[in-house]
């Protein structure tokens, strides 16, 4: 069966279960020829509500709401990746120290356009106020088709065109590879002065239309999600065949180590909690009107192939 994927970033460390089982044959073992195709940002919600896609990956499964308020249509079948997934990278000539939220006075940041209303909590924490103390930027060009944000980001930063970004793994290893960045804040990892860690995570998502009309199309893509995060919490390794065959080159030399460093957050289980405040997130920020029970935001039918 034909199983169309509708993506925002496909150089991604947070979604990578989902390119690697496409990549190492976990899709077409459970019978689903895997189309996953980039659509600009936002976009991949949009074509799951308009039926171009069957499911989408998102690095923020808290996106969906843009087409489904308050998750009426939509449900998360499976975490690809857990927590919220973006690092603050600034120049590397900052002087600043890791978590210092007040070395940002002053500086020009850049964020994708979703993933920015994570970053502006994450400054409200902090005591900065957007426009006063720290300037959000947008980066001409940034929204193509083609274009993976981070990485995009980390070559603005490398030429001075900002001062920083807010972005996934994959722009922090380009930045910090180059030697143009250093890591600021890594919310995954114990700089979470708000419980920002908390307030998303990423999953792969669908329709209940899909649900009911191909419940085991779904059934099968969880499979091969869940096989592919186990095939890589085992071998990290991996990642560097799959990152040579989706990547560009630049970055396929780097996803090895991103991934050899995320395997630990590639758990597939979604947990009440999660949902508790990811959906408090939501509502601190407008995306959301009121609390929404944990069965009407997640495809519990397939929990029990989480822990295969």
């Amino acid at each position: 069966m034909q199983f169309r994927i509708a993506a925002v970033d496909l150089v991604s460390n947070t979604c990578f279960p989902a390119l690697a089982a496409d990549e190492l044959g976990f899709f077409k073992s459970e019978g689903l020829d895997a189309r996953i195709e980039l659509v600009p940002m936002l976009g991949a919600t949009k074509a799951l509500r308009q039926g171009s896609a069957d499911a989408v990956i998102a690095g923020s499964v808290f996106d969906i709401l843009t087409e489904f308020p308050n998750w009426k249509g939509a449900k998360i079948a499976v975490t690809l990746s857990q927590g919220a997934p973006w690092l603050l990278v600034v120049r590397a000539n900052l002087d600043a120290r890791r978590g210092d939220l007040n070395a940002l006075k002053g500086l020009r940041i850049t964020a994708a356009k979703g993933p920015d209303l994570v970053l502006k909590q994450l400054l409200k924490s902090g005591g900065l106020e957007v426009g006063r103390d720290v300037e959000i930027v947008e980066l001409p060009g940034a929204k193509s088709r083609d274009v993976s944000f981070g990485v995009f980001a980390a070559r603005a930063l490398e030429a001075s065109q900002i001062d920083g970004f807010w972005a996934n793994a994959m722009g922090g290893e380009t930045a910090t590879t180059s030697g143009a960045g250093k890591i600021l804040i890594d919310v995954r990892r114990g700089d979470d002065p708000a419980e920002i860690h908390f307030c998303t995570f990423a999953g792969m998502a669908t329709t209940d239309d899909f649900i009911a009309r191909e419940p085991e199309a779904m059934a099968a893509a969880v499979r091969a999600i869940v096989k592919a995060q186990k095939a890589l919490r085992a071998d990290p390794s991996l990642a560097r065949q799959v990152g040579q065959r989706k990547f560009p080159k630049d970055a396929a030399e780097l996803i090895a180590n991103v991934v050899a460093r995320d395997v630990e957050f590639y758990d597939p289980v979604i947990r009440e909690e999660m949902v508790l405040k990811m959906n408090r997130f939501a509502q601190t920020v407008g995306q959301l009107s009121g609390p929404v029970a944990f069965e009407n935001v997640v495809a519990v039918r397939y929990r029990e192939l989480w822990r295969l």
